[in-house]
This record gives C-alpha cells, sequence and structure tokens, in this order.
C-alpha cells in the first residue's frame, strides 16, 4: 500500500514540475526571441514610442498606441462587467431559489465554452452596425470591443465571486438579520464586503482573460495604430497586432512581435501577481 502511496505522490510530483518546466520553456522562448528588438531599440523608446512602421527603413517600433489601446479595452470591459457579474453572482449565491440556479448555472458555464470567434461574429454582425448607425463613427471601436470583451469575461467574474460570497460564514448572515437587518442591507452591508477579496480576484483574472483576448478583439477594434481619442475611436490591442501580422513578418518585425509578447506577458505576471497577494490577504483575514 504504501508503495502505491508513493508511485501516486512521485507521479504528482512530476506532473507538476513538468508543468513548471513548460512555463520556464515558454517564458525562455518568448523572451529569447523578443529581446534583439528590446535592445535594438531600447524598451523605453519601444513602449513609449508611437510609431509602429515595420516597413521603414532600419524598422520604427514603438507600441505606446497599442498599450493605451488594450489598456482602454480591457478597463471598459471591465467597468461594463464587473457590476453585471457581480449582480448575477449575488442572485445566483443570495436570491435565487435551486430551480433557478440549476437553470442559470449551467448557461453562464456555457458562456466559457463559447469560441472567441463566435463573440467576434457577435460583435460583428449585430454590435458594430448598432454603434454605427446610433452612435456615428465606423463602428469597430473601443466601444465594440468593451462590450465583447464585458460578455466574455462574465463566467469568470461570475463563477469566482459566487465561490467568494458562498465563503463568506453563514454566522454572518444570521447575525445580521438577528439584529433587524433586513436581506439587502444584510447582503450589501455584510456579506459584499467580507467577500471582497475574492471578488476582487474575480475582477483581476477577467482583466487577465480581456488584455489576453485575440481573435474576438481583431475582428471588432478596427486595428488602427493610434492612441483612441473616444469610445468611437479605432484601436489596434497588442495581441491583435501580433495576430495580424505575423503571417507575412520576418527578421527584425518577426523579433519586434515577440517583444510585444513580452510585454504582454509582463502585464499579465503582474495581474497574476496581484490576484496572489489578493488571496494571501484574503487567507490572512480568515486567520
Amino acid at each position: 500500500m504504501k508503495y502505491m502511496e508513493k508511485i501516486v505522490e512521485g507521479s504528482l510530483l512530476i506532473t507538476a514540475l513538468s508543468t513548471i518546466l513548460i512555463i520556464l520553456l515558454i517564458l525562455f522562448f518568448i523572451v529569447n526571441e523578443g529581446l534583439p528588438t528590446l535592445k535594438q531599440v531600447g524598451i523605453v523608446e519601444f513602449i513609449t514610442g508611437s510609431v509602429w512602421d515595420p516597413a521603414a527603413e532600419g524598422g520604427t517600433y514603438g507600441i505606446f498606441p497599442m498599450i493605451v489601446g488594450t489598456l482602454a479595452i480591457t478597463a471598459l470591459s471591465l467597468i461594463l462587467g464587473l457590476p453585471l457579474g457581480l449582480g448575477c453572482a449575488i442572485l445566483l449565491s443570495e436570491v435565487a431559489p435551486r430551480w433557478s440556479r440549476d437553470i442559470l448555472k449551467p448557461a453562464i458555464e456555457t458562456l466559457a465554452g463559447i469560441p472567441s470567434v463566435v463573440y467576434g461574429f457577435f460583435g460583428l454582425i449585430l454590435i458594430v452596425p448598432f454603434i454605427m448607425n446610433n452612435l456615428g463613427g465606423g463602428g469597430l471601436s473601443v466601444l465594440a470591443c468593451g462590450i465583447v470583451l464585458a460578455i466574455m469575461i462574465l463566467p469568470t467574474i461570475i463563477s469566482i465571486s459566487e465561490d467568494a460570497l458562498r465563503s463568506v460564514p453563514k454566522e454572518y448572515r444570521e447575525g445580521s438579520l438577528a439584529i433587524g437587518a433586513t436581506k439587502w442591507q444584510m447582503i450589501a452591508g455584510i456579506v459584499v464586503p467580507a467577500a471582497r477579496s475574492g471578488i476582487l480576484a474575480s475582477a483581476i483574472l477577467g482583466m487577465g482573460r480581456a488584455i489576453g483576448e485575440t481573435m474576438a478583439v481583431w475582428m471588432v477594434s478596427g486595428n488602427t495604430r493610434l492612441i483612441p481619442t473616444s469610445l468611437l475611436s479605432s484601436v489596434a490591442p497588442m495581441s491583435s497586432q501580433i495576430a495580424l501580422e505575423w503571417n507575412y513578418a520576418s527578421g527584425d518585425h518577426r523579433t519586434a512581435l515577440f517583444a510585444i509578447g513580452i510585454v504582454l506577458l509582463a502585464i499579465i505576471m503582474l495581474l497574476n501577481l496581484a490576484v496572489y497577494m489578493t488571496n494571501r490577504g484574503r487567507i490572512v483575514e480568515r486567520i
């Protein structure tokens, strides 16, 4: 029996180490491929430069408009998606009867399994024409990207927020109701604040999902490498720019796309670190 336990433990250890090794290999590959451009152009110039022109003599590589566009659509998706996702999580956790949860929960989980290209088609066929006909502009815009991404990050926000709300001890609810609070006062004043670390983690993970999305934003962004001046401006998010130019990129142009990947990777790693610190704070609060 002990022999079998050691085999299982060893297999699990090998699996865990293999996962770490794969991640390190991916990091090494991306950094190794993109480093020549960062050395040639300079990290500061690469990040703060406003012109991206691989066809120019020697190539000109500045991704500041892409960074601004990426952060703009990510922030908008969070502004739109977080209140709706949190509201759905509260509904599932605190309000909805069991029979309706059994219907809503699978429907929400289905959203996470829909391919991103389908979301892109949805935005291209419905959201873009609506914006163009009612708000003006070309339709392919920050607003279109924000709406599509808000829908895409809903499953992440709802699932994690619901788990955080359900993890609040029932004594908190019973105590607040016992001193005369209404159910909504209990939810707004006790349950949601107690689950704030988990809700914040859901928002950060939703941001990571939005920043890394490629196909859907590629279809509705317009891919214009300019700093957006309004919600109706077209943008060129970093991920979609990589996908757009990869097929014909070579030489310095190709390494520059890898350098964009390094910047994206750094942003996502910072978000993951923020999630870790948030969850760590949540554990300390419980202790």
